[in-house]
């Protein structure tokens, strides 16, 4: 995990949308990195559906929101056409972002081992630095907390 006030590793992704967002071309706004395991699972959905429901809220007080995974341009598109998501879902396929961000993680569940992403929320300030960050997110609730550290910089 990336410790509050170092610089955040800078990237470039591509969005559902087929564009691509490059971090340091943000510098000027807070950006929000929600960083979830899977497309169209229960709590995947659940948040990104939050993020997207907030993103008014969000732009108002001129921040950037993105969600981030391994999952391909493609599956992001379809999930956020099914969902009806207006936060930008960027591709990391390779999972240099996720690793350079320390979210890569071992898990365990039912006693199997495996690795995947560990939800995980980042909130860089208009500098590029990390201003807060929230591990092993809890999904209700989160969204309404991030916006509070958001209207709080």
């Amino acid at each position: 995990m990336l410790e509050l006030a170092s610089p955040a590793p800078d990237f470039t992704l591509p969005a559902a949308d087929g564009t691509e967002v490059t971090l340091s071309a943000l510098k000027g706004s807070p950006v929000v990195l929600f960083f979830y395991p899977r497309d169209d699972t229960p709590g995947c959905t659940k948040e990104s559906i939050a993020f997207s429901e907030g993103l008014a809220e969000f732009e108002a007080a001129g921040a950037k929101v993105f969600g981030v995974s391994k999952d391909s341009v493609a599956s992001h598109a379809k999930f956020a056409n099914k969902r009806d998501l207006t936060v930008p879902l960027l591709s990391d396929e390779h999972g240099s972002v996720c690793e350079d961000y320390g979210v890569w993680k071992e898990k365990n569940m039912y006693g199997k081992k495996y690795m995947g992403i560990e939800r995980t929320t980042y909130l860089i300030d208009a500098n590029g630095d990390v201003a807060m960050v929230w591990p092993k997110v809890k999904v209700p609730g989160h969204a309404e907390a991030v916006l509070a550290a958001v209207q709080a910089l």
